[in-house]
Formats: structure tokens, C-alpha cells, sequence
């Protein structure tokens, strides 16, 4: 944990290089660009917080409302977890990789876990709020047969910015009273407000799922992250 904080400075200038001209800006207003230190900065707080204040309750204070997990279906986060006991010793984790749109407005991280003997992959999808931090929408992980190695480096890239980009814009509201969509287990998907980030997960049945990243690269979206978990054994 100690040598991926570090690693953090490392990152800011990474993150200045992928950024296009126009992100320079980002010191008048750093919500209207791309920032994946920030990200980084929002998952290590995670990992902190669980170890200080207890793994679930980590989880429900920085999810959003309708975020989800899978157990192994998908299920809202926050109903899931509303009376989970914490566990008497969290599970700790350090994010190695982080993709973010051009405008910052959705970010996904990747990284290792560790819980005693066991240890695995998670990745997690951030939607930044309107006071500039990260919240997540999407969590997910499994145990792997072997760590994960440590990279020297957290990777960060971000996505090609669309012509003339000039910083965010909130999206206009919707006129009138919007239906809240329903929750369907089998299925979700999101996208960054600029369209350069996006991001969909399939379950079936089983328990089995996929669940992609693609990124605005040479003027298309490009997978980036591809992940195929099967059903639990015995399913």
C-alpha cells in the first residue's frame, strides 16, 4: 500500500501526458477534466476507510444509491448490505490500473485484493458527483489461483477527447418528472456524460457474467477490459 501511494505523484504526471491541450485548464476547475488521481485517490480512501471503520460499512458509505455487487447475482449495493455485520478483519486491496473518460465524469479502476489466505482481482466503476469526488457504481471481484503481481506503476489512460473539447457541461435536466428505471438483475450499463468511457455487464442465470470497458480511442470506442467469470462450481 505503502509503495502504490507513493506512486501517486507518478500518476499526476501520467495522467498530464495522456491529457489532450485543452486539459491544461484543469487547474481553474479540475471537475470539468479528466483527473485519474483523483480515482486512484478515491479507491485508496475505500481500501483505507475499510480498514478503519469496517469493510461493509466502507462499501455503503462511498456507493451510490442504486450501485450494485454481485453474490453471484446482481443486486442493488445498498439493500444488499443495509444490515451486513462487518467482518472482524477487512479484506485489504491496491488499484494497479485506471481508465477515465476525457471529461472525468466515469472512471473504472483495477486491482488486486488480499483476505488472509486468499487473494484475487476487483475492478469498480466511479461516477464523479457534482462536488468534484468519486462515488462507485459497479463493484466487483474474484479470487484468482495465484496474486496479482504488483505493477511498478499504477497504468492510467484516458479517453480521446471528442472535437473542440473544451471541459464538462452538465447534461441539460430532463423537463418533468423522469420514471426511475427498474432494476434488472440480468443486465446494466453505463456511459461518461462526453461518451469517451462506457461500460456494460451481462448475468445469466448461473451466476455467470461479462463485464467490459471500452475507451474513445483513434475516434471509437476500444475495449480496454474484458472480463468473463463463470458460474459458480455446481451451478
Amino acid at each position: 500500500m505503502k509503495r502504490l501511494v507513493l506512486n501517486l505523484a507518478l500518476v499526476a504526471g501520467l495522467a498530464a501526458t495522456a491529457m489532450a491541450p485543452a486539459l491544461a485548464q484543469k487547474r481553474q476547475d479540475p471537475r470539468r477534466f479528466a483527473n485519474p488521481s483523483a480515482v486512484i485517490a478515491a479507491e485508496l480512501a475505500f481500501a483505507q476507510l475499510a480498514q478503519d471503520k469496517g469493510q461493509w460499512t466502507a462499501f455503503r458509505a462511498t456507493a451510490l444509491p442504486d450501485a450494485v455487487m454481485f453474490v453471484p447475482q446482481m443486486v442493488r449495493a445498498q439493500q444488499h448490505l443495509k444490515d451486513k455485520a462487518d467482518p472482524a478483519k477487512a479484506v485489504t486491496w491496491q488499484p494497479h490500473q485506471v481508465w477515465s473518460s476525457c471529461d472525468g465524469s466515469l472512471a473504472v479502476t483495477r486491482g488486486a485484493w488480499q483476505n488472509g489466505p486468499a487473494s484475487g482481482y476487483f475492478t469498480t466503476v466511479w461516477a464523479r458527483q457534482k462536488d468534484g469526488k468519486y462515488k462507485w457504481a459497479v463493484d466487483m471481484g474474484e479470487a484468482l489461483p495465484m496474486p496479482l503481481d504488483a505493477p511498478d506503476m499504477i497504468v492510467a489512460k484516458v479517453g480521446e477527447c471528442p472535437p473542440g473539447f473544451k471541459g464538462w457541461r452538465a447534461p441539460p435536466k430532463p423537463k418533468g418528472k423522469q420514471p426511475v428505471p427498474a432494476f434488472d438483475p440480468a443486465q446494466r450499463s453505463g456511459k461518461s456524460d462526453d461518451g469517451t468511457l462506457a461500460w456494460t455487464v451481462t448475468v445469466e442465470p448461473t451466476g455467470a457474467r461479462r463485464f467490459a470497458v471500452e475507451l474513445m480511442q483513434e475516434g471509437k470506442l476500444t475495449p480496454v477490459q474484458v472480463l468473463d467469470v463463470p458460474a459458480p462450481e455446481g451451478k
